[in-house]
């Protein structure tokens, strides 16, 4: 059951600005979401908004939110801890 993974324009312009390990870290972190985008080790559900999930990477954050019947994970943003909140 594997999902696919679609990118906003904002996240997919600042996984570009970043250093390649925390590239590599992050793509491997998208693709265990693209397997089970649900799974409680890896990901949480937001608070403040109930249909956005959230992943930690080390001090970064990917936010997403899952379209199960289409079985597509679209990534909202990635961003780092201080910023992803706001």
């Amino acid at each position: 059951m594997s999902f696919r993974v679609e990118f906003s324009h904002q996240a997919a312009k600042e996984l570009k600005r970043l250093d390649r390990t925390t590239i590599k870290r992050i793509e491997a972190r998208i693709d265990e979401l693209s397997q089970n985008p649900f799974n409680p080790r890896i990901s949480q559900q937001k608070e403040m908004d109930p249909e956005s999930r959230k992943s930690r990477v080390g001090d970064w954050r990917i936010i997403y939110q899952v379209d199960e019947e289409r079985k597509i994970v679209n990534i909202a943003s990635i961003r780092p801890r201080s910023r992803a909140y706001r």
